[in-house]
Order: C-alpha cells, then structure tokens, then sequence
C-alpha cells in the first residue's frame, strides 16, 4: 500500500477544520442562548456531533462534486491520487465509524449511503458495509445481508485502482458475502452467504453463485 502524501493529509485536514468550523458555529448560533438546564453540556456535545457529521457529508459531496472520484487505476503524483487518498482519509477518520456500526437501523444506514453517493434503488438496503459509496450503483429490491462488504478499489501493492461496483434489481447478497472492485451482478442473481466475489467476475441475471472463489452453482432458467 503506497503511503498518503502530506499534502493530500493537508488538504483533507482543511476539510475537517472547515467541518468543525461550521459544526462548532452552528451549535453556537442555535443553541447557545437557549437554556438547556443541567444537560446543556452534554445536549451541546450531542449537537456538535451530529452536526458534524451532516457537515462532512456537505463538505465531501462538494470535493467530489468539484473533483470527482474516476475509475481506472490510479497513477502516482496525479490529482487522481489526491482524489482517491482524501476519499480514503475521509472514511478513515470520519465515516467508517458510521459504516461498521452496528447501531444504527439498516433504514437510517441507507440514507447514510444515499448521503455519501451511493446509487441505490428503491426499496434497497444494506445490512452490511459499502466502503466505496460514490463508485457503488444498485439496483432497486436488492438486500444486502449482515456484515457483507462491497468495495470498488483494488490494492495490490503500490498499485491502486478504482473500479465501480454495479448490481442490478432484486438481488440477494448473502451474510458475510464480499463483493470486489469491478463485480457486475444481474437482476434476481443471489451471492450465497459467506461466498467471495472476486475482482471483474460477472454474475448473469438468475444466477446462483457461492464459495471462495464464488463459482456458478446454478445457470439462470433456460440457460445452458
């Protein structure tokens, strides 16, 4: 794994101090001349947090919405580079700690998703984790079971690559399933639990797929 530059730490940590700004400001300017009673500490702590939080959503959709998250592999000194390290640093230090969670309800987790750019469609949740959001587009009816991972980067080495992650309407993926970088997923396909979805695998529409490495188990109605 190549090492994160320290202008690229800079510039996310311009970011979070435009976070906490805005954060620290606005609990301030709407809760500072309220009376809170003997909570206030903790109620101002509580606001600030969430806050926070719905900063840095603002505040990253606007990075990528100026300098987007591309795919490809990513080159050494670029501004692709830049991208993709502040991105990483972002779910490192501020967003992870909302994706692993298990306490947040798997309804509010969607919006969360929905939030840092994920594609979902409707009536599409995911009990597990996507680390890629920007670069992960699922269809509509799809379930995503407990403690799955999706992720849409390559790390192999120094090299680093991004690849979307694109499953189509009503499918099934399996607990504890992991989905690679490139993985494309048919309509009404299922990932069977705990299974491996290697890099670039496509799986067709109606196909059942398991194991490590997850093979086809069975065709889709008609097919060969």
């Amino acid at each position: 794994m190549r090492a994160i530059k320290p202008g690229q730490v800079a510039v996310f940590l311009s970011l979070l101090a435009l976070i906490l700004l805005l954060a620290v400001g606005s609990t301030a300017l709407l809760l500072g001349s309220i009376p809170l009673g003997d909570f206030r500490g903790v109620l101002l702590l509580i606001a600030a947090v969430l806050l926070v939080y719905l900063y840095a959503f603002l505040v990253y959709r606007c990075f990528l919405k100026l300098l987007p998250l591309r795919e490809g592999e990513v080159a050494q000194n670029t501004r692709h580079e830049l991208v993709a390290n502040v991105n990483i640093l972002f779910y490192l230090l501020l967003f992870n700690s909302l994706i692993r969670t298990h306490f947040i309800p798997v309804p509010l987790q969607r919006l969360i998703y929905l939030a840092l750019g994920a594609k979902l469609g409707a009536n599409t949740y995911a009990a597990g984790a996507l680390l890629d959001p920007p670069l992960t587009r699922i269809g509509s009816n799809t379930i995503i079971g407990h403690d799955a991972v999706i992720f849409a980067h390559v790390i192999e080495g120094a090299r680093l690559e991004l690849k979307a992650v694109q499953i189509g309407n009503t499918v099934t993926i399996g607990a504890h399933a992991v989905v690679m970088a490139g993985v494309r997923i048919g309509d009404n396909a299922i990932v069977s639990t705990g299974a491996v979805v290697t890099k670039d695998t496509h799986i067709g529409a109606g196909e059942i797929w398991g194991g490590i490495p997850a093979r086809r188990i069975k065709s889709a109605p008609g097919s060969a």
